[in-house]
This record gives C-alpha cells, sequence and structure tokens, in this order.
C-alpha cells in the first residue's frame, strides 16, 4: 500500500547525453515555459486509466521499458507499420502483448489541446510510466523532459534488444550493461514485474520444468496454464499483490516463486542474491533504486544524428 511506502523523489540535474534530444539537453525544466501543465494532464489520464483498469499501469510502464531499449526513448514502439518500414509493435516481445496505446493516443490529444505541437509523444511515455508506478502505490520522481520522436521503427531492433522471460543472469547482466545500465539498475528495474499479468506461454517451461520452483506456486499456476493450450491464459506475476507496486516481487523470489526464468535468475545462487534480500526485506531501499534507475534508463536518447520530431499523432509521422 502506499502508506507503507517511503516516498521517494529523485530530483536530478539536467544530463548532457551524447546525441542529446536532438542534439539538446534533457532538462526537468524543459516544458515551464512552453507548456506547464502537462504533467498535470499526463497524471489526470493516466489516473483514469488506471482506475478503470489496475493493470494499465503496469503496460503502460512495460511500454516504456520496450520503448527505451530500442534505439533509445523516442516513442518507436508507438509507431504503426507503414509501407517503409515494419516497427516494433508485432515483434516478437510486442506482438499481442504490449498494450496501452489508446491511453497514450488519449493523453496526447488532451496535450495537443492544450498546447500544440510541443510536448513529444516520447516525454508523454516517460511521464505516463512514472505515474503509472506512483498512483499504484510506488515512488515518484522528478522525470527529465525534452526526448523527440523517432521518425521511424524497426522489428529485428526490438527482436534484438529486449531481454526475454526465458534469459538466464549473464544475458540479463549484458543485455542491461549494453544500455549503460548496472546489474543493481537490472535487480531494481526487475521489480516492476510487481505488477501485472502474463500469458500462460511465457511462463509454462518455467512451471514445468525449472528445478528451482516452489511446488506449491507450480501446482496453482499450472491450474490454468497446461502443458499445451492455453497459451493466452493469464496469471498474475506478482502472487501476492498483482495491483499494487510494492517490494513482494522479491520475496517471491526468495521463495522461488518467481513466475518468469528470468525472474528466478536474479535469485539462484548468483551475483544478485544479496540484493534480492535487501529488497526483499527493505522497501524504500528498493524504491529508491527504482526510481534512480527509471531515470537513468529515461535517459537513454537516440544515436547521435538521428532525425527526430515532435509527432503530432504518436501512431504516425507528421
Amino acid at each position: 500500500m502506499a502508506t507503507q511506502w517511503v516516498l521517494v523523489v529523485v530530483a536530478v540535474m539536467a544530463v548532457l547525453f551524447a546525441g542529446g534530444a536532438a542534439g539538446g539537453q534533457l532538462s526537468t525544466r524543459y516544458y515551464d515555459g512552453k507548456c506547464p501543465n502537462v504533467q498535470s494532464i499526463v497524471r489526470a489520464g493516466m489516473a483514469q486509466a488506471v482506475a478503470a483498469e489496475p493493470r494499465m499501469g503496469a503496460s503502460i510502464l512495460r511500454m516504456f521499458f520496450h520503448d527505451c531499449f530500442v534505439n533509445g526513448c523516442d516513442a518507436s514502439i508507438l509507431l504503426d507499420d507503414t509501407a517503409n518500414f515494419t516497427g516494433e509493435k508485432n515483434a516478437g516481445p510486442n506482438a499481442n502483448s504490449v498494450r496501452g496505446y489508446e491511453v497514450i493516443d488519449a493523453i496526447k490529444t488532451q496535450v495537443e489541446a492544450s498546447c500544440n505541437a510541443t510536448v513529444s509523444c516520447a516525454d508523454i511515455l516517460a511521464l505516463a510510466a512514472r505515474d503509472a508506478v506512483n498512483l499504484l502505490g510506488g515512488p515518484t520522481w522528478t522525470v527529465q523532459l525534452g526526448r523527440r520522436d523517432a521518425l521511424t521503427a524497426s522489428q529485428s531492433a526490438a527482436n534484438g534488444n529486449l531481454p526475454g522471460p526465458g534469459s538466464d543472469l549473464a544475458t540479463l547482466v549484458t543485455m542491461f550493461g549494453n544500455k549503460g545500465l548496472s546489474p543493481r539498475d537490472m535487480t531494481a528495474l526487475s521489480g516492476a514485474h510487481t505488477l501485472g499479468q502474463a500469458r500462460c506461454a511465457t511462463f509454462r517451461s518455467r512451471i514445468f520444468g525449472d528445478g528451482n520452483v516452489d511446488a506449491a506456486f507450480a501446482a496453482l499456476r499450472q491450474q490454468a496454464c497446461p502443458q499445451s493450450g492455453g497459451d493466452t491464459t493469464l496469471a498474475p506475476i506478482d502472487v501476492q499483490t498483482p495491483d499494487a507496486f510494492d517490494n513482494a516481487y522479491y520475496a517471491n523470489l526468495v521463495k522461488k516463486q518467481g513466475l518468469f526464468h528470468s525472474d528466478q535468475e536474479l535469485f539462484n545462487g548468483g551475483s544478485q542474491d544479496a540484493l534480492v534480500r535487501k529488497y526483499a526485506g527493505n522497501a524504500g531501499m528498493f524504491a529508491a533504486d527504482f526510481a534512480k534507475a527509471m531515470v537513468r534508463m529515461g535517459a537513454l536518447l537516440p544515436a547521435a544524428g538521428t532525425p527526430t520530431e515532435v509527432r503530432l499523432n504518436c501512431r504516425k509521422v507528421n
């Protein structure tokens, strides 16, 4: 519950990255003079979406991860396919899985009504992900702003840059490291799996094949996820509190109740065991580390010289 959390506000100085926001700089005050109401508009849109369906908070958070890990946080995941490119929406990790595009569309419409052609879809998604976490009882943080939107998207890049649910620890460390994120960042960001639902097809091999799974937990999940069929049947990733952003995910791992193979890899006799135990016992430490890691991930930007714009419609280039 929100009252159990130590409120974490991470105030971050603007950081200049190679390539920057289209050659510029991210700033916590980027829209202060251009669109001062943007944060309240995004918050209101997310509050409505999460009130209607708490799972939507997890969906928007996941969308932000999947955007940032593919050529930076540039809203490329929001682009529909065109005759000129096959985008990210139907990549393996995203097809029939990433959801909530209509929530971002609705927020974008409201933002455009307040300040036309000013706020990027990439910034809206960054703010929406932060608000999703906080609205479900998690920490908040100051979002750096000034991202711009991609003019293209790449299905192959999405297929190659997003770690899957069967990943081992070495793969996770490497894939996050490729983005400049430390093993500690990786373990903290994995705590996003305290929220949301997963399809049977993504965890079947774990509950039927892994040796490091709690027998009662496996039996529970097998009831709705048989060895064949039922691929799209959903189960909560966090067996305890699937609609609350808390540290129960880590307590689950200690009890061998991680839903994905990749989750349990964080607590399986390896380098992250001690940190998982700390997060399981210290909600405030997890909250602080998660917020810091979200700021670092949110600062992943397209390569220098990449053409960008501020899209008017998040689904297509101007």
